[in-house]
């Protein structure tokens, strides 16, 4: 909003040229929501201590996890506000090419879905029934509209000129277009679904420790946000050998701004934490990264940078699938004893296998940053 109200005064106030640079309005977006998370956070936590909205643990979690039932969650309110906030107030929008108003309405609308889901096991919680929240059918019922509907329309109405909607890229190959066969335009809308019902669930899987998902989602979207700017620059784009998408160099904003928002909301979610993001936060939270990932064309690049969300999710189709398997074969008694992790997700295996929860945390992030700077690779190795 800054920028269409204050560019016109350019001509009499030079100083306001400034927000033509993208670099400018994302660092702003960045410490505007750092500001407001530090601000919004200690009213968030009151309302939701007042409300006794207390985290739900999981069943099948660690014996220690069990003191974490009086922390609040719905913790995602925090970011959520404070980067989307940000978002408003620096980002440029355009209705031609809309990759802010795309980004913010899948966050916005995976959130809306976590948030149903909390709210849904609370109640069931108070009432002393088994808390399932959400019928998971109908929570990815949501997630796979969500991701119908952006594949359709990045099909239909494509972002940038000089691509085709319904197409790709490939890393470590210089201007290599990946698009569906004539005829099978409608499976990139299937790919879509995919991509972003996929990092919106292996965000949610791997919140379990205190920062782990936050720690880490930092990381993606940053990584996302320097691939923003690079490929919303001809110049840069030029020089490395990739597609140049028009004004999706916005999207760095709106990276950034979650950056900001997601450092102030770790104040308050390190360990021990003060409240849980809860799905609310943690759907929004990939949602918002499948949808920068495919509005950018990088969605093979995802998988570099998101590796640990992919191992995590990972874990847990291999734990759930051969446990069935093994049961159907040789019975219960021998799928309960012979299972390929200790405890899935994988974070909590590191725990059974005596790992302190800050051991894991770290050390997942650090991991994190190896796969970050992987990715950041791909941009030079072509």
């Amino acid at each position: 909003m800054l920028y269409h109200f204050l560019l016109p005064f350019g001509k009499q106030f030079r100083i306001l040229n400034v927000l033509t640079y993208i670099s400018f309005r994302a660092v702003g977006a960045a410490v505007t929501a750092l500001l407001l998370s530090f601000i919004v956070g200690p009213i968030i936590l009151r309302a939701l201590k007042r409300q006794s909205v207390h985290q739900v643990v999981r069943e099948g979690t660690p014996e220690s996890h069990a003191g974490k039932g009086t922390t609040p969650t719905m913790g995602g309110l925090i970011f959520l506000f404070a980067a989307l906030g940000s978002v408003l107030l620096w980002g440029r929008f355009s209705l031609s090419r809309p990759y802010l108003l795309i980004a913010m309405f899948v966050t916005l609308w995976m959130g809306v879905i976590g948030l149903l889901d909390d709210y849904l096991k609370l109640q069931q919680k108070k009432r002393g029934e088994r808390n399932r929240g959400l019928v998971e059918r109908y929570k990815l019922a949501g997630q796979v509209i969500a991701g119908l509907a952006l594949g359709w329309y990045l099909w239909q109405y494509p972002l940038s000129p000089n691509l085709p909607g319904a197409s790709t890229t490939l890393p470590f190959f210089k201007y290599y277009l990946v698009t569906p066969l004539a005829g099978f335009a409608w499976l990139y809308v299937i790919w879509v679904t995919f991509i972003l019902t996929g990092t919106s669930n292996a965000v949610n899987i791997t919140d379990g420790l205190d920062g782990l998902a936050a720690g880490l989602s930092v990381i993606a979207i940053g990584t996302f946000a320097i691939f923003a700017y690079i490929i919303g620059r001809i110049d840069y784009t030029r020089f490395l050998l990739m597609f140049y998408l028009q004004d999706s160099g916005e999207l760095t904003v709106f990276c950034l701004a979650l950056v900001g928002a997601l450092i102030g909301f770790l104040w308050f979610n390190t360990h021990p934490a003060q409240v849980f993001m809860g799905d609310t936060g943690a759907l929004a939270l990939g949602g918002a990264l499948g949808a920068v990932a495919i509005l950018l064309k990088s969605e093979f690049v995802l998988a570099f940078v998101g590796a640990v969300f992919v191992a995590e999710m990972m874990s847990v189709i291999l734990q759930r699938y051969t446990f069935k398997f093994r049961r159907w074969r040789h019975g219960l008694e021998y799928a309960q004893t012979h299972r390929v992790f200790r405890r899935a997700p994988l974070h909590h295996h590191f725990e059974e296998r005596g790992w302190k929860e800050t051991q894991v945390v770290v050390r997942f992030w650090i991991i994190g940053i190896l796969c970050a700077f992987f990715a950041l690779s791909t941009l030079k190795l072509r």
